[in-house]
């Protein structure tokens, strides 16, 4: 299998800005010239299988395959977007992306302020749900404590985040 030299892991609950911290960091390095593969594993997952076939399961072979592919080209550093719940799931990360090191951010925010983001993007059938989860999926996090540092996604310009990010993973 294909081995990464670094992974860099952005999680936090819904509503932390994950997928938009992503892209900007991506956009980041590539103004720099640093070859890299983004991936909000969220979008590998995104599936309703029978009963019988575990969908996260199927979400890190699909990570596993792409980014085989990407490092067949010489890609060697990997940003992922995750809420990473607990030791099992980064395991399934590590395995999925063989190799170097792995270093986990948390994007955090205020509970109300990623509801309200979580709401203002959800408009659909499962809206209220997902506005329910997002205090749920926190706490699953603070328990969990994977990552290797935080950073206040709040009242900040997503520039900043990112590139405060990519500093303390050592990327910049």
């Amino acid at each position: 299998m294909a081995s990464t030299d670094a992974l860099l892991i952005i999680t936090g609950s819904m509503g932390s800005g994950k997928t938009t911290v992503l892209s900007e960091a991506s956009d980041i390095l590539s103004v720099r010239n640093i070859p890299h593969a983004s991936i909000d594993l969220d979008a590998l997952g995104t599936v309703h299988l029978p009963s019988s076939v575990e969908d996260n399961q199927l979400m890190y072979r699909n990570l596993r395959s792409v980014w085989e592919n990407y490092a067949q080209v010489g890609l060697r550093r990997l940003l992922l977007a995750r809420a990473i719940e607990d030791r099992a799931e980064l395991e399934c990360c590590r395995n999925a992306v063989a190799g170097g090191k792995v270093v986990i951010c948390r994007l955090t925010a205020s509970i109300k302020t990623m509801q309200d983001r979580v709401q203002s993007r959800e408009l659909g059938t499962l809206q209220g749900s997902y506005v329910a989860r997002v205090a749920k999926l926190n706490s699953i996090l603070d328990r969990a404590h994977l990552e290797d540092f935080s950073l206040l996604n709040e009242n900040r310009p997503v520039t900043d985040v990112a590139h405060e990010m990519l500093v303390r993973a050592g990327w910049l």
